[in-house]
């Protein structure tokens, strides 16, 4: 996993706030909203919902897999920037709880976090200079 660090000057632009709906993947929705918000680049500022099953990847690669159903979201983070070839990739970090109120927290793995009931979450524009 290569997680890439810069440092940039810019201003905060639009809020969006949006609904995610079941089963749809928290990560590939998130990009999707940036899409359709004509976001190039954004920050996550909050989310409250639930999972049917997690993903989350650790620093060292290794991907751990939490069985729902309803991994609760206990916190979100995160960023989506826009590529070279026009794409845009969401790094979400967080925190979810599992039915027993076990924590696990890492990067959200795309494609393995679908929606349980639904998402409410909070996107904020970011125009770096």
């Amino acid at each position: 996993m290569s997680r890439e660090s810069r440092v940039e000057s810019g201003k905060m632009g639009r809020i969006s706030y949006a609904r995610i709906l079941p089963n749809e993947d928290l990560v590939q929705a998130v990009e999707k909203l940036c899409l359709v918000a004509e976001f190039k680049n954004a920050f996550v500022r909050g989310a409250l919902g639930s999972l049917v099953d997690a993903s989350m990847e650790h620093r060292d690669g290794q991907i751990t897999h939490i069985k729902g159903p309803a991994i609760e979201i206990v916190s979100i983070a995160g960023e989506v920037r826009t590529l070279s070839d026009g794409s845009v990739k969401a790094d979400l970090t967080g925190v979810v709880s599992d039915t027993e109120g076990n924590t696990f927290g890492g990067y959200f793995v795309a494609g393995g976090n679908p929606i349980c009931m639904t998402l409410e979450i909070t996107l904020e524009e970011w125009l770096p200079q």
